[in-house]
């Protein structure tokens, strides 16, 4: 392989690879299988006879309950030649119900494959990874996190059918930062560079992970045929254009998120106050959280939304809304 400088453009043109639109149009489209095959078995650790040699994209309808729910439609949906079926989302910014919109994925992508007649043994192990442009577990620092069904206290696996991926962007950039990493020597954070270089919503380009992915695409063919895709829908007006309108849909749609969460505090807020003058500033503090729970609840935000607004435990949120509830049956 020549070597050869990847930019042809300027650093600023290039897309976020985190946009959904952009990931797809790269890791989504049949010309690029090849790359797609390289970049799934790096996040699965396939290797040798075991590693992913053909996929097959398929339809990605698996009927979301929700009309505006973008993962009505999955952002990739392959199966492979030992009959897996994989699943891959991005998501650009946190909609705090990460987790259970997986679990209710998967299911419907598992359940799909069940048709009239058909033995619950014919059912194919179902994988969903998820790279996420945010922090989901505080549990670990560890930005890629693979679940499984195990047994609780033996740990042994209780079938093959479940496998769900996380990789968290924001702990990936922040290690490779501290050289915690070794991109020359593991696949997987190479192309996670790949997708951590933009950073859109702070309209920011990071040059020095350019330079490193320059000098491991000498030595990395499908990393400098990706370079070169990304650079062709960089380039392309039509596409540019597309991308930008869902860069501002998704922006907007997180700008909404926050407006409601200041809302909410700002009213809670006041209502604690005149809480606060009859029964003590702590007593208001609660009243207020309460009030702006229930509110909340009222604008059909869910409990993990609820929670990451007015900074309470998800088991407390549940608690207030039984609570309302059980008023309104009354």
């Amino acid at each position: 392989m020549s070597e050869r400088a990847l930019r042809r453009i300027p650093l600023e043109k290039f897309v976020d690879l985190k946009v959904d639109y952009a990931f797809k149009q790269l890791f989504g489209n049949e010309k690029n299988k090849k790359i797609t095959v390289v970049f799934l078995n790096a996040i699965l650790k396939r290797t040798g006879r075991h590693a992913i040699k053909e996929i097959a994209f398929a339809s990605q309808e698996v009927g979301g309950e929700y009309e505006d729910d973008k993962q009505s439609r999955l952002d990739i949906l392959v199966k492979t030649q030992a009959d897996e079926w994989i699943n891959v989302e991005i998501q650009l910014t946190n909609q705090y119900d990460m987790v259970k919109r997986t679990l209710f994925y998967w299911s419907r992508m598992y359940h799909s494959q069940l048709q009239k007649g058909m033995g619950y043994n014919k059912l194919l192990p179902t994988i969903t990874i998820n790279i996420c442009n945010f922090q989901l577990f505080n549990q670990t620092e560890t930005f890629h996190n693979t679940f499984h069904l195990y047994e609780k206290e033996d740990k042994f696996r209780m079938d093959d059918v479940l496998e769900i991926h996380f990789i968290e962007m924001n702990k990936f950039i922040k290690q490779w930062h501290e050289k915690k990493l070794d991109p020359w020597n593991d696949i997987l954070a190479r192309w996670l560079l790949l997708l951590g270089m933009v950073d859109a919503r702070k309209k920011k380009v990071y040059e020095e992970i350019y330079q490193e992915l320059e000098e491991l695409a000498m030595r990395d063919e499908q990393l400098q045929d990706a370079f070169t895709v990304w650079q062709e829908i960089s380039q392309s007006p039509e596409e540019f254009l597309a991308y930008q309108s869902r860069l501002k849909y998704i922006l907007d749609e997180e700008a909404k998120l926050d407006d409601v969460k200041h809302m909410a505090e700002k009213k809670g807020h006041e209502r604690g106050l005149e809480q606060g003058l009859e029964q003590g500033l702590e007593q208001g503090k609660l009243l207020e959280k309460e009030e702006t729970v229930k509110r909340l609840f009222k604008l059909s935000l869910t409990v993990d939304q609820i929670a990451e607004a007015t900074s309470l435990e998800p088991i407390e949120v549940e608690r207030i809304i039984r609570e309302l509830n059980k008023s309104a049956d009354e």
